[in-house]
């Protein structure tokens, strides 16, 4: 059998044929008619949901139909409306549909086809295009036509589908009337038949019979027939009232396409309880839109050129894009977290669209779908504003809404707990045992603040057992989901967490908690504003989603825990649960505080495990329960949470009374309450925190730094990780140390765009304007100090009258500073707080000076506008109110090269290189280029960035402006300058002259509190100097004995010879405070010294009371004493006629002089260091020529820092006294520079008070010959010598009771007249002397009894000279071995007497307090080592010398300086 090859199944079974039977070859008629659905749609039944016109209504329902039978009848009707395009005269269409002939006639009216034979086809021209295959008039395509035919087959297809299709047209300009009659497909065609016609004839007439066969039908089906009529209409809603559509002839009646339209929602509406809106627009000649709502389905009826786009199309999406954009914006604003896209939007549309295209491009030969891109429409189309808005007020967005709410409802619901026995996987839970059984209500869930907390409450557990109580800790604040997105909940693990704990369910409705885990939520939470806060934030979490779990009776509780507790000597203890309530206890104890001790207790981690078992024992007494009362609880809480209530808040804010607080005996709290009495106190705080005070222009953060360093005087460096440990200890800072870092580095930054005045230095890197200073280094490796402007703004005098506020039992900074002028001008401001924000610009603090002095002489002021220092840019006023506008510096180089030289305020270097690079080309993923390159020439602190543009686009960016392009302009404005006034309360500025007049009445106010203050302080030192000389002389004469006396005798006398009681200013009885008490540990000495004073009284006299007579130094007690004192009080009383007579006015035009003068020098140095700079970049860029090259510096001068003023380390910041000085004589050069002018003016005060006495001379000739010879030289000049000795100078304080801040003239701080000196005294305001550095503390208390026994003997005697003379003098006067200070700077001042002061140094620490608040020491730079000499020597010369100067003298003085420093 032969084998044959493999062969598919149809190959085998197909019949064989010919060649030419397989392969054939169809016309293009032939074609169409074996493969219609190419050309005219399917021709096979379909089934489909449209809609249809049938009993005089639209109807949308289920009909059978035949695609391509619709489309032939489709295409004749385009035919007719195109003609509206080419005849705009055209104002009829007729359309008759016969179903029982079988007939279908389309008639328009308006220039008819021409009948012409054409002269290239030779037929005539209707035959042409109705009977000729491929023939049109829309085939130049450089024609833009708005027509519906396009490929040429249009109305053949119907011929060619027909049976019979009959041709019809008068063209009145060549008076013919043309009718032919085609047959069989197009296959047969009858000779045409011409006759005349009328001018006024033109119309066109196609009349035809569907081949119902080829469309496998016997009839024309009423659903076929119901779609043509609905296509019928169609026609009437494009072509509008300007052509009258009948059907079957009955007119159809549309105004517009609003009123077809209106037929589609009408019979919609009627499933629908309301009407559905209907919002039309007619853009241009060439759209019309109309918009509507549908059921979550997006739904459109598009038309093109008349052309019903089924499908819609780009030109539905150009439409719909543009209304979803609108309403989805418009959604996501009024609820942020609803997270709308457009295509939700979009299915909430119906959209009719009615548009004439440019030569429209469909999907296929249908036309169902418009495929034209949006720029070829040939129009534009940018749906009215108008329109936009009625749109969103049609209830879309309301339906959008609730849309998210159910879509986040049921998002959450993913998350809801359930209640079950046991609950795994929940970090740090502590369940309750019984949670989620039967007895499920009597348990406790405690919600505490931490984990810290959580550990009391674990203690607290031991007590009450763990079956009903269970704990779980929060980490910080809770989420405020009020405002918050469904993602931000359902990612948030601690709502979670809850929400499986309590076995919550979302949008339940509870009346009852026994489907929950836990019968009661107890909140365990700190007792400050935090704690509040975090309460509040709980509330909101459960009112928001479980509203009715409030009204839960008990639900929610509360833990309160004492704020202080006071503990007696006897074993009693007090709670106080808020500080109104401890005031209260305070004010009725009285004097018997002492006995107390109090303790407070900021956060639950205070309290011990101890003291948490005794809170569980009294439950019932720390538990509070929250209760409803009715819906005002609702209201308050939505007010302090819903960001909707932004303006109730400020009103809420408002009416703050201070001294507000609920009362914490109360067993239940209301809600209400709860937010007006206890939460209103967080959002005061939060307030205070972020928007700063008119008075002084700072933040209480920045407020309690500048407190700390006039506390600390820091006018050394410090290292600010240092300092910000000092502000915590010193102003009960309780926030976290990275916040307070920021805080002074904001306030020491000076570069451009931050401080017009930076209050502290920035020694180190502390950010540049290249990051807006966020390129600062750590706080660990930068230093600052106070700014010598910053005392100029915050006078020193003004200090003792602010209001310090109390905290932990301690005074800390103030309610605001006092300045000179307007600080927040100067620095300007930023915030956002609890209802309110803030944005104040820097101005020009000359400027301000300036207008305060207008102010003072009683003128207008000169309107201010916002200045930052060294910006070089232009700040215009723009033409909004109170807006500027903000534009950078630009240098043009050439048509293509320009230089940008500055940029507007506070837009950073590298943000700004950034989008340059965003611009320039070759930089990845940049579309539109707009340079070609630019290099920065720029350093930390220049602008200097230049720019090459793109030569094409040059014209464009000057077109639409360089500064915009390039983002060289920004706007500042003063339309929200909020601030607290002087009584606290919130206050909104339109102006900074505004600001300036609030300020300038107070200010004025405190300088005439000033001066009373001062006045009454000089009357008191009046009265002081009166008493101190009366009782030296007595004492001197005889008539009063002071040795060898009981002290209730020495204060009967005194009382009786009539010495003024000056009792001291001590502090009222205050109970302890636990941990207060190394604050400051000579105040609590004193305090002591003060107790045991009051223990001696006599006749209502105390020792306190004359204490400032009776701690007078021993050596004081000198005619010479008398005479200084004398001298002092004549001073004095100049000084206080001076100041009566001085206007208030005066002192601040003083203070406005001195700082003025303070800002030129900081001028000054900042134009030297430009102009440095300047040099510099010149000089790297070659522009200058080398330098010569500097002399080598003697080696000396490298080393005179690290010899004579060593800088303050970080390690030497809290007591840098203890410096060790160079030994033997290597050092003898090395002598400080600045010490020789301190010298030279302290000689000067002491010669001015030479009293003429031989002991004074005396002193002198040994000065001048006590002057040592360093190594290598026989003599050194005796004027140069005087010049560089160096020892410890202390200034007179004959008392505690004296006052020495009372003014800040130098006269009278320091009192050199005789230059008697004891510990203490105040340090002139024009040294700024190094402190000296400490003797051996060891040997304080021997010298102190042997000096002191010496001088009794000696100073009763005539200060007069011994006979020493100047050369014994020098041979006797050695350096201590033990004291590298030996050498006293008063023994060689020029014709001084030495004794005195020695003297008077030696009876301040026999009889002195140990606590003298205003005692300081002024020190010179060391005088150079001479060679160690041997201890035997020292002794020798302590008898020698009886008035004059002794070695021992000026080595006790050296040595005592150990104890009379002080930095804090």
């Amino acid at each position: 059998m032969e084998k044959r090859p493999l062969q598919t199944s149809n190959a085998a079974n197909m019949p064989s044929k010919t060649i030419e039977e397989m392969y054939q070859k169809k016309s293009q008629l032939e074609h169409i008619l074996l493969r219609p659905d190419t050309y005219v749609g399917s021709i096979e039944k379909h089934t489909q949901n449209l809609w249809v016109y049938e009993n005089d209504e639209m109807v949308h329902r289920s009909i059978s139909y035949v695609p391509g039978l619709y489309k032939i009848f489709d295409e004749i009707l385009v035919n007719a409306a195109d003609n509206k395009q080419r005849d705009p005269s055209m104002d009829s269409l007729k359309v008759i549909i016969d179903p029982e002939e079988n007939t279908v006639s389309v008639y328009n009216n308006g220039d008819g086809v021409p009948v012409e034979i054409h002269q290239e086809e030779k037929v005539y021209v209707p035959e042409l295009i109705f009977g000729h295959l491929l023939t049109s008039s829309n085939y130049d395509d450089n024609v833009k036509k708005t027509t519906g035919g396009r490929n040429g087959y249009g109305a053949k297809l119907t011929n060619i589908f027909s049976t019979e299709f009959i041709i019809e047209t008068a063209d009145g300009r060549r008076l013919k009337k043309y009718k032919q009659v085609f047959s069989n497909n197009m296959g047969t065609k009858s000779e045409p038949v011409i006759t005349k016609c009328k001018a006024t004839d033109n119309w066109t007439k196609v009349t035809f019979k569907p081949d119902l066969e080829k469309f496998k039908m016997t009839y024309l089906e009423e659903d076929v027939v119901a779609l043509m009529k609905k296509r019928v209409l169609d026609m009437a809603g494009c072509l509008g009232k300007t052509v009258k559509v009948e059907l079957n002839g009955t007119l159809i009646r549309f105004k517009s396409f609003r009123d077809y339209a209106d037929l589609f929602l009408k019979c919609a509406e009627k499933s629908k309880p309301t009407p559905l809106p209907r919002i039309h627009a007619k853009v241009g000649d060439r759209w019309e839109i109309c918009v509507s709502l549908s059921d979550g389905q997006f739904q459109q009826v598009s038309f093109v050129n008349s052309i019903a786009t089924i499908k819609g199309g780009t030109h539905v999406d150009y439409i719909t894009n543009q209304i979803t954009t609108y309403v989805m914006n418009k959604v996501n604003k009024k609820k942020k977290d609803a997270n709308v896209k457009a295509h939700t939007v979009k299915n909430h549309l119906w959209v009719f669209v009615n548009a004439l295209i440019d030569n429209p491009a469909f999907d296929s030969q249908t036309k169902e779908t418009l495929t034209t891109r949006q720029a070829s429409f040939g129009s534009k189309c940018d749906v009215p504003e108008s329109m936009l808005k009625d749109v969103e007020k049609s209830g879309i967005v309301d339906t959008l809404l609730s849309w998210a709410d159910f879509k986040q409802s049921k998002d959450l619901k993913k998350t809801d707990g359930t209640k079950t026995q046991r609950i795994r996987g929940i970090v740090k839970l502590e369940d309750a045992n019984d949670a989620g059984g039967r007895n499920s209500e009597k348990c406790t869930l405690i919600l505490t603040e931490g984990d810290s907390a959580k550990a009391l409450a674990m203690a607290g557990l031991s007590v009450v057992g763990r079956d009903h109580y269970g704990v779980f800790p929060l980490r910080g604040k809770l989420l405020n989901v009020r405002e918050a997105s469904s993602k931000q909940i359902m990612d948030n693990e601690e709502i979670q967490n809850i929400k499986k704990i309590l076995g919550l369910q979302q949008n339940k409705e509870y009346t009852n908690v026994k489907s929950l885990r836990y019968g009661h939520l107890m909140i365990m939470a700190d007792q400050d504003h935090d704690g509040s806060h975090i309460k509040g934030l709980l509330i909101n979490f459960i009112h928001s989603f479980w509203p009715s779990l409030l009204k839960v009776p008990s639900f929610m509780v509360e833990f309160t825990t004492p704020v202080i507790r006071a503990s007696h000597s006897n074993g009693t203890i007090l709670s106080f649960y808020s500080m109104p309530e401890y005031e209260a206890w305070r004010e009725r104890l009285g004097n018997s505080a002492a006995s107390w001790k109090i303790k407070y207790y900021k956060g639950l981690g205070t309290s011990t495990p101890k003291e948490g078992r005794e809170y569980f024992r009294d439950l019932d007494k720390h538990k509070k329960d929250f209760i409803w009362e009715d819906d005002f609880d609702g209201n308050a809480i939505e007010m302090a949470f819903s960001k909707k209530k932004a303006e109730d808040r400020k009103i809420w804010m408002r009416n703050f009374e201070p001294g507000t607080c609920r009362d914490h005996k109360e067993k239940l709290i209301n809600y209400k309450d709860f937010v007006n009495k206890e939460l209103i106190l967080f959002s005061r705080a939060d307030l205070q925190r972020s928007i700063p005070s008119m008075v002084d222009g700072l933040k209480p953060g920045q407020r309690k730094i500048l407190f700390c360093s006039f506390k600390k005087k820091l006018f050394k460096e410090i290292k600010v990780g240092q300092f910000i440990g000092y502000v915590s200890e010193h102003s009960a800072y309780h926030h976290g140390e990275q916040s307070l870092a920021s805080t002074i580095i904001g306030m020491a930054q000076d570069f451009v765009g931050s401080n017009n005045i930076n209050l502290l230095k920035p020694n180190g890197q502390f950010g540049t304007r290249n990051l807006g200073g966020k390129d600062h280094a750590s706080s660990r490796y930068i230093y600052t100090e106070l700014n010598t402007v910053t005392r100029c703004l915050f006078h020193e005098n003004d200090d003792k009258l602010l209001e310090y506020l109390n905290e932990d039992g301690r005074s800390i900074e103030p309610n605001w500073y006092i300045p000179i002028i307007p600080l927040v001008l100067v620095n300007g401001s930023e915030g956002i707080g609890t209802g309110w924000s803030s944005y104040i610009p820097n101005y020009n603090p000359r400027e301000i000076i300036s207008n305060v002095r207008h102010l003072l002489n009683g003128e207008e002021m000169v309107p201010m506008d916002p200045w930052y220092k060294g910006f070089r840019g232009t700040i215009e006023k723009s033409a909004k109110e109170g807006g500027y506008i903000v534009n950078g510096e630009v240098v043009e180089i050439d048509e293509q090269t320009f230089k940008i030289t500055e940029l507007p305020i506070r837009k950073w270097t590298q943000d700004y290189k950034q989008f340059l690079e965003s611009i320039t080309d070759g930089t990845p993923n940049v579309k539109d280029p707009l340079i070609e390159d630019f290099r920065q020439n720029g350093d930390d602190a220049i602008i200097d960035i230049e720019i090459k543009m793109k030569a094409e686009k040059i014209a464009t960016i000057m077109q639409e402006g360089l500064f915009k392009k390039f983002k060289l302009t920004t706007t500042i404005s003063t339309s929200n300058m909020h601030l607290f006034d002087a009584e606290g309360k919130i206050k909104k500025f339109e102006t900074p002259e505004q600001i300036l007049e609030e300020f300038y009445p107070l200010r004025l106010e405190y300088y005439e509190k000033r001066k009373k203050y001062i006045l009454a302080n000089l009357q008191r030192l009046l009265l002081i100097l009166d008493n101190k000389v009366r009782f030296i002389l007595g004492v001197v004469n005889g008539e009063i004995i002071v040795s060898n006396r009981k002290k209730a005798d020495l204060l009967i006398e005194l009382k009786q010879k009539g010495f003024t009681p000056m009792p001291k200013k001590g502090k009222s009885a205050e109970p302890q405070v636990a941990g207060a008490n190394d604050d400051n540990s000579e105040e609590n000495e004193d305090a002591e010294q003060e107790t045991v004073s009051r223990s001696v009284s006599v006749e209502g006299a105390t020792w306190g009371d004359y204490e400032y007579l009776l701690s007078l130094p021993i050596g004081t007690l000198t005619l010479e004493s008398v005479q200084k004192l004398l001298d002092e009080k004549t001073d004095k009383e100049k000084e206080f006629e001076v100041l009566t007579g001085t206007p208030t006015t005066s002192l601040w035009l003083k203070d406005l002089d001195e700082l003025e003068k303070k800002l030129d020098e900081l001028d000054s140095k900042d134009a030297e260091e430009d102009r440095k700079r300047s040099s510099q970049a010149s000089k790297a860029n070659g522009f200058a020529t080398k330098p010569a090259k500097k002399p080598p510096q003697p080696r000396k001068n490298t080393k005179k820092a690290k010899n004579v003023e060593p800088e303050n380390s970080s390690m030497e910041i809290e007591n840098d006294v203890e410096v060790a000085k160079p030994k033997g004589r290597a050092s003898s050069k090395n002598i400080q520079k600045e010490a020789d002018e301190d010298i030279l003016s302290l000689q000067e005060r002491l010669a001015a008070y030479n009293l003429e006495s031989s002991g004074e001379k005396s002193g002198a000739n040994a000065m001048e010959s006590e002057e040592p010879v360093p190594a290598g030289k026989k003599q050194v000049n005796k004027r140069g010598g005087a010049k560089k000795k160096s020892s410890t100078i202390v200034l007179e304080s004959d008392s505690d009771n004296e006052v020495h801040d009372v003014d800040d003239d130098d006269d009278f701080e320091v009192q050199p007249k005789a230059a008697p000196v004891k510990k203490g005294g105040r340090k002139p305001a024009a040294q700024n002397a190094k402190k000296a550095p400490a003797a051996p503390k060891k040997r304080n208390v021997v010298t102190k009894q042997s000096l002191g026994q010496k001088l009794l003997t000696d100073m009763l005697q005539p200060a007069e000279s011994t006979g020493t003379s100047p050369e014994k003098k020098v041979r006797k006067m050695r350096e201590s071995p033990f004291n590298k200070k030996s050498g006293s700077i008063l023994g060689r001042a020029a014709g001084k007497d030495i004794s005195p002061i020695a003297d008077l140094s030696g009876g301040s620490v026999s009889n002195s307090s140990p606590n003298n608040a205003e005692d300081e020491v002024v020190e010179i730079a060391p005088q150079p080592a001479r060679a160690r000499p041997q201890r035997a020597n020292r002794a020798q010369t302590i008898y020698v010398v009886s008035d004059s100067e002794s070695e021992d003298d000026s080595d006790e003085d050296a040595e005592l300086s150990d104890f009379e420093e002080d930095d804090d």
